[in-house]
């Protein structure tokens, strides 16, 4: 379950005017503390809209609907590859989401984007959209969060939950540790209790408007105790502050990205309509 909750970058050159004209994403590769991490850029105009996947995928989960939302918003896309997925490099060792959000702020900084950003960030991601709007809220004008992490979920009892359901796969994940999935898998387990024991306490900024689509099944659909909980969570985290909605992904799995895309793409519209 580590794995579901987890999730079951060159600089820009005169290429880019082509790109916007055409729509197609452009690959720049961006240097963060010693490590490359490849960012895909669509170009548009007026907000910017990044996609982060969730545990264990890259910037390919979301080739389908990267055309779709540059068609129907003009806005520039951006999809990227975490450490470790993709093309982006290997960094060893327990998985830091201030790690993550380093990677994250750096590359859109040496992209020249400052500001209009909407985080859209699925399952694990949802980690490193809170710890990024906590510390960059007026890089954001609002998030799209989709069957994501969210601290309220992570009570030490869940932890306990969580680290126990997902033991056979991580010990599964270490016989072949050189496979980017597992590898993600066991870096995000080696750190997990510390890491969520202090996300429980961290707080969404007020001043960043989020959208909270969660799956009708959730990560847990086995297991109706902690789909209850998911739920809740979920629930929970949008009545804790203002600029808040909760949308059900209804007969969708926790992929709703995959299951349904009309829907990620109508949030994501609103979202970008409602702060252009």
């Amino acid at each position: 379950m580590l794995a579901l909750t987890a999730g079951a970058v060159t600089a820009c050159d005169g290429h880019d005017s082509a790109a916007k004209e055409s729509g197609e994403a452009k690959l720049h590769m961006i240097d963060n503390g010693g490590h490359r991490l490849a960012f895909h850029v669509t170009p548009g105009h007026g907000s910017t809209i990044v996609l982060d996947s969730g545990g264990g995928e890259d910037s390919s989960y979301w080739r389908k609907l990267v055309p779709e939302l540059h068609s129907a918003t003009g806005a520039t896309v951006i999809t990227y590859d975490r450490a470790g997925l993709g093309k982006s490099d290997v960094v060893p060792g327990p998985w830091k989401v201030e790690s993550a959000v380093s990677d994250l702020r750096s590359g859109l900084r040496q992209l020249g984007i400052a500001k209009n950003v909407i985080l859209v960030s699925h399952s694990q991601a949802g980690e490193v959209a809170t710890y990024f709007a906590k510390d960059n809220p007026s890089m954001l004008s609002g998030a799209v969060l989709v069957d994501a992490n969210l601290p309220p979920l992570f009570t030490d009892e869940e932890i306990a939950r969580l680290v126990a359901f997902a033991q056979p796969q991580v010990d599964a994940a270490r016989k072949d540790p050189d496979k980017p999935r597992n590898r993600q898998l066991i870096s995000t387990a080696d750190s997990f209790v510390a890491t969520n024991k202090a996300f429980h306490t961290v707080a969404w900024p007020d001043a960043v408007p989020a959208t909270v689509i969660v799956s009708e099944k959730t990560p847990f659909d086995g297991s109706p105790e902690d789909a209850r909980r998911w739920r809740d969570a979920a629930a929970s985290f949008v009545r804790s502050g203002p600029n808040r909605t909760l949308v059900t992904a209804e007969h969708s799995s926790h992929d709703v990205p995959e299951d349904r895309p009309d829907l990620v793409l109508e949030e994501i519209e609103n979202m970008v309509a409602a702060h252009h």
